[in-house]
């Protein structure tokens, strides 16, 4: 009788780490320069003003201001309010 287990078992346990995308400020919410706004895969959320859009579909902040969340043509729109415009 073999003592080890077959080839298929030893082909288990690996697993990988989550990748925590999402919404991460809200609309109406404050954000400084460079804040992350929603960790994406693709673009789900487009960026309007003021918002860039990074290598891994990040959106985040330019300037500091408010969130807003709007649509247009059927898109999401992800913009930030300069908080000297308010």
């Amino acid at each position: 009788m073999a003592r080890k287990r077959g080839g298929s078992g030893a082909k288990n346990g690996r697993d990988s780490n989550p990748q925590y995308l999402g919404i991460k400020a809200s609309g109406g919410s404050i954000v400084k320069a460079g804040t992350i706004i929603a960790r994406q895969n693709g673009t789900r959320i487009h960026p309007g003003a003021n918002v860039g859009l990074g290598g891994d579909y990040t959106l985040f902040a330019k300037v500091d201001g408010k969130v807003t969340f709007s649509q247009r043509r059927g898109r999401k729109l992800a913009g930030v309010v300069p908080a000297a415009a308010e």
